[in-house]
């Protein structure tokens, strides 16, 4: 399906079904287990969607997670933040992250306004690459989202 095509039936099916459920369409094309949207609150980056492939549903500690301890932390307009294998990372040598192992692959939500609201991101507990059409994909959706989560009856 070309990128104009996916950008059309996402928009359609947030439109129609909400944000979880465009979520698990972006997630059905890629090997990580996770897609999700955190908005920026102060301090925090609290989970506004969640899609987990599994059907677990999000797990508890990651309904809000200081700004300090996300990857978010790393994202600015213009400037995703992407690893297949944070344990080989170099960017990651904070002792918060050296415990865990996983790949994330995350783009900022900026407002129609010009405001960064967000992140969009695909992510794993497990390293797994993510390869560069599937990123180019949520950087195209990542507009749509933004305006949804400002005004979700657009």
């Amino acid at each position: 399906m070309s990128n104009e095509l996916v950008l059309e039936a996402f928009s359609e099916i947030l439109q129609r079904e909400g944000l979880d459920r465009a979520l698990a369409f972006l997630n059905g094309s890629v090997p990580l287990r996770y897609t999700a949207v955190n908005r920026y609150a102060g301090l925090l980056m609290k989970s506004v969607g969640f899609y987990d492939a599994l059907g677990e549903g999000r797990p508890s500690f990651l309904s809000a997670i200081p700004m300090e301890k996300s990857l978010a932390q790393f994202i600015k307009p213009g400037m995703p933040f992407r690893t297949d294998d944070s344990s080989k990372d170099e960017r990651l040598v904070a002792p918060i992250f050296e415990r865990f192992i996983f790949s994330y692959h995350g783009t900022a939500l900026v407002t129609p306004a010009g405001q960064l609201w967000g992140v969009i991101c695909h992510y794993d507990f497990a390293p797994i690459a993510l390869p560069d059409d599937a990123f180019e994909v949520l950087e195209l959706v990542a507009p749509v989202v933004a305006a949804f989560a400002v005004d979700p009856h657009r």
